[in-house]
């Protein structure tokens, strides 16, 4: 009968990953599709009221649009602007004119303002971004999509301002901060190997990190050190940022100092007011997600305090949903990027209207997105993510922890997003992980 669950359950799971994977079906189509698959199973198979299972699906809604759609529409909001306003070119001539050496532009471009990038904004900018500068500075616009894409693994699992993270911990109903010190801690080996590896595969050789190894190294540790420290007292929301700020800052000028003679002479300077009005609104976010942070306890007391709890689930074990209405990261990249973009010059309505035109960017996305979560709350509440884990960890055993983070790569490569993956399986790893009595965010973070 466990099996028969077992294979029941995993139902949701094949189909999306043959309609996303084999089928190429959109994904705004084939989820709500498989959300009601998923309601249907846990009602029949699992007999879950149905009031049971309309309320988790609300619930789903709910989570799905409040932080996590709020948060992603937000990021990318402030990347559109910055492309309206004309700033993102500044930043380009800032980013090219401190070397020519391409295995150094590619530290500082793929890795350490990719990094800022997801960090921020995330959805595929940190890739769109720094590979369109790249591919003007004469890369190969396939290489150039690759080593960013290969640059963009680490800084993922903080993206969007900790998305994946916060709602992994949401999901999970596990401690956020726990659970990023966790993730942080597993991260900071890669992030000091992926530096080396990226310079390896510019050059096209091994050899290629002669004399590279020291701002590699730099580069490396700079990201790791400072993303495992906000991890573990900050929470989710700014390891990547903390990470990529100090990358970038120190393998400049690292660049500066012993690469010099590999800087363009001849390309056009930006002032010092140019440069921060350029990155204004992405300094207005880091300064208001700090502020807002745990490391300023009267702020964030303040603005969390600005919240609605609503009864929504109503099976055992209910608890109301709670809003967050300033103190969550997208209200705050909101109110930033509108304050910086009037700075820069551009004017409310115009803003207002760039923010409209985000909505309608992200509409399919936003489906995608809100069909997945509420599939994840329905596949928890009903016991099917349970039914899950018992034959897993009958089958593995004390081995489950060496095949956690296939199941996590496996779930990003299906929907096409870490936070999607994490709501997708991150339930099922702490299920598993209590019933081997491990620790439950190391295995979550897996």
């Amino acid at each position: 009968m466990k099996v028969l669950l077992f294979l029941i359950a995993l139902i949701p799971i094949v189909w999306l990953m043959v309609s996303l994977g084999a089928l190429k079906m959109p994904g705004h189509k084939t989820c709500p599709f498989t959300l009601i698959v998923t309601i249907l199973l846990a009602m029949v198979v699992w007999k879950m009221p149905a009031i049971n299972a309309a309320t988790a699906t609300l619930e789903g809604f709910a989570l799905a649009a409040w932080p996590i759609l709020i948060v992603i529409i937000a990021a990318v909001f402030t990347y559109n602007l910055t492309v309206y306003t004309k700033s993102m070119d500044v930043i380009k001539k800032m980013m090219t004119s401190i070397t020519t050496d391409k295995r150094i532009l590619v530290l500082i471009l793929a890795w350490a303002f990719g990094g800022f990038m997801e960090a921020i904004a995330g959805f595929g900018t940190a890739v769109a971004i720094p590979a369109s500068i790249m591919a003007g500075l004469g890369f190969n616009p396939l290489f150039a999509a690759i080593i960013c894409l290969i640059a963009n693994t680490t800084p993922t699992a903080f993206g969007a301002i900790g998305i994946p993270v916060t709602t992994l911990a949401k999901v999970a109903n596990i401690d956020v901060t726990q659970l990023s010190y966790a993730v942080g801690l597993q991260l900071s080996v890669l992030i000091v190997i992926v530096p080396v590896v990226l310079v390896m595969l510019t050059g096209k050789s091994v050899k290629a990190i002669k004399g590279f190894w020291g701002i590699s190294l730099a580069s490396g540790v700079s990201f790791a050190i400072p993303e495992v420290i906000a991890a573990k007292y900050l929470g989710a929301e700014l390891p990547a940022i903390l990470g990529s700020v100090v990358c970038m800052v120190v393998t400049i000028a690292v660049a500066k100092i012993f690469y010099k003679d590999t800087a363009d002479k001849n390309v056009e300077k930006v002032s010092f007011k140019e440069g921060v009005l350029a990155w204004l609104p992405f300094i207005l976010v880091f300064v208001f997600v700090i502020l807002s942070s745990a490391l300023f306890p009267p702020i964030n007391k303040a603005l969390s305090s600005i919240k609605t709890s609503v009864p929504i689930y109503t099976g055992q074990g209910a608890t109301p949903y709670v809003f967050n209405w300033v103190s969550t990261p997208g209200t705050l990249i909101i109110i930033a990027t509108f304050i910086g973009g009037m700075i820069q010059g551009a004017k409310f309505g115009e803003i207002a209207k760039v923010l409209g035109n985000t909505f309608k960017q992200m509409a399919k996305s936003s489906i995608t997105i809100i069909a997945i979560v509420a599939l994840a709350k329905v596949m928890g509440y009903s016991g099917m993510i349970k039914s899950i884990s018992v034959v897993l960890v009958a089958a593995t055993g004390s081995f489950y922890p060496l095949i956690a983070p296939i199941i996590g790569a496996l779930g990003t490569f299906v929907t096409g997003s870490d936070t999607s993956s994490n709501v997708l399986f991150g339930g099922l790893q702490v299920e598993v992980a209590r019933s081997l009595h491990l620790n439950e965010f190391w295995l979550a973070a897996a």
